[in-house]
């Protein structure tokens, strides 16, 4: 096979130099009937590996040309290599800038199409697993939407406020992705993991020994500090302890909306395999 024969194979598919040779020598040199093997075979060498866990990668954030709405995207891969490959994040920048143009959380309807068609082309050329995870988004209406992703694009954070501006809404965001609240206000904390803490606080009180009615005060004062910990408002600001997110922003005229969070891989449960038995298992084919 000619040099420039496998080099017009290698830029048309992306695959390696030996698979391209292979495929030309099994197609007598015909580039098109080699091509169209080659879509077969990496099209079963994509499937198989999709059952194979995706929890490293990379989260993304956008923001509409007016401020006022924002998503969150989360594209994941096998290792922390491929996440920083160039391949890979102009992928993951195409589905973000795809999710915001058409303004939906469906992973399946943004992946409609073209892009399904990359990823697949990706999976066969960087040989990994590779998937659109979730998509999230907040609305602000007439207010303001700020985001922030950190340096390693591993944490992003969308924060919607009514009034203020962006620079205060991108602070908020930098701090939500450093302390991680759980919800925006005391008010906003499902029932069931205060019940859930009670019983562990009551538990732990009555083992002190202490009267009833102190019982009850230490159990309120824990319940009251738990809120406090992981409630956005109720937080000390990151870059400035002495007041809290709430303070700030209404000190701004503004309050808190709405904000949403995503980690890499958060909530994934990666299956441990040893070592050997992995590369037995791959020489085995």
């Amino acid at each position: 096979m000619s040099a420039a024969l496998v080099k017009e194979l290698r830029e048309r598919t992306g695959l390696g130099l030996l698979e391209c040779k292979k495929a030309l020598a099994e197609a007598d040199g015909d580039i098109e009937k080699a091509i169209e093997e080659l879509r077969k075979s990496s099209g079963m060498k994509a499937a198989k590996k999709a059952g194979r866990t995706a929890a490293d990668g990379v989260v993304l954030a956008r923001v509409s040309e007016d401020g006022s709405y924002g998503q969150l995207v989360e594209v994941n891969s096998e290792t922390d290599f491929v996440a920083r490959d160039d391949n890979f994040l102009g992928f993951a920048n195409s589905v973000a800038d795809a999710a915001l143009s058409a303004r939906t959380t469906d992973v399946a309807s943004v992946m409609a199409g073209d892009l399904e068609a990359a990823r697949e082309g990706l999976v066969q050329k960087i040989g990994e697993n590779i998937g659109v995870r979730r998509i999230d988004a907040v609305d602000a209406g007439e207010g303001v939407v700020g985001a922030y992703v950190h340096g390693n694009k591993r944490i992003a954070v969308l924060v919607a406020l009514q009034g203020g501006d962006q620079d205060l809404a991108r602070d908020v965001a930098m701090h939500v992705a450093a302390v991680n609240p759980q919800v925006v206000s005391p008010d906003d904390m499902p029932q069931e993991l205060i019940e859930k803490e009670k019983e562990i606080y009551t538990a732990q009180a009555i083992e002190s020994g202490k009267p009833a009615e102190i019982v009850e005060k230490m159990i309120g004062g824990r319940i009251k500090k738990f809120l406090a910990e992981n409630s956005l408002v109720e937080q000390a600001f990151v870059k400035d302890p002495e007041t809290t997110v709430g303070k700030l922003v209404s000190s701004a005229g503004a309050s808190v909306l709405a904000f949403v969070r995503f980690e890499v891989g958060e909530g994934v449960e990666v299956q441990k395999v040893d070592f050997a038995d992995e590369v037995a298992a791959q020489l085995k084919g």
